[in-house]
């Protein structure tokens, strides 16, 4: 008779994504000279500085605090790394984690530029975001959009087709800062999509 063993839980991120990944962040020091992705931009880079601050929340308002978030983005003129004409001081990537205490993340970058989208239609400005945290088996794509590009927001051939365009809108709290938070479940749901 050959025994039968439970099946394993299936791996999700966890705590040594963060040892792998941002050990600098974590203060561990020695493995990295610096951690990758600490910004999406380079001194002299063109444009508005902005700060994008924010929380990842469970479907009961519980903060996630081991969250790990990527992301992608375009330079001030709307163009993307290595193509023609982009600010060579704009990685366009970041790897930013939610604090362990507070569950707070924040991205410091440049306000990117609208971005040409299918059929000659621009797409307003964003941030990709992919994130992974504890719990979550497959990675979640969402993008921020800008509160104060309503016209822009208004034209985007993919925000446009968004069920809940409203939860992927950063809202401005002064000049030059934004507050997103991502809800992973509940009636104020992210918008997530299927990548």
């Amino acid at each position: 008779m050959t025994e039968r063993l439970p099946e394993s839980p299936s791996q999700t991120a966890g705590p040594y994504v963060h040892i792998g990944l941002v050990p600098n962040l974590l203060g561990i020091s020695g493995l990295y000279p610096h951690d990758f992705g600490a910004s999406p931009i380079k001194n002299g880079a063109m444009g508005e500085k902005i700060r994008i601050v924010g929380n990842v929340l469970d479907g009961d308002g519980t903060l996630i605090r081991d969250a790990l978030l990527e992301t992608w983005q375009a330079d001030a003129g709307g163009r993307y790394p290595g193509t023609e004409g982009a600010d060579p001081n704009v990685t366009g990537w970041a790897r930013r984690i939610t604090d362990l205490k507070t569950g707070a993340w924040q991205l410091d970058t440049i306000k990117p530029g609208a971005v040409p989208g299918p059929d000659g239609a621009s797409m307003a400005p964003h941030v990709s975001v992919f994130l992974v945290a504890r719990g979550i088996n497959t990675g979640l794509q969402t993008r921020i959009y800008f509160a104060d590009e309503a016209r822009a927001n208004a034209a985007c051939p993919i925000l446009s087709k968004a069920d809940r365009p409203d939860t992927l809108i950063a809202r401005q709290t002064a000049p030059g800062a934004y507050r997103f938070d991502i809800r992973l479940q509940g009636p104020d749901e992210t918008t997530f999509f299927d990548i």
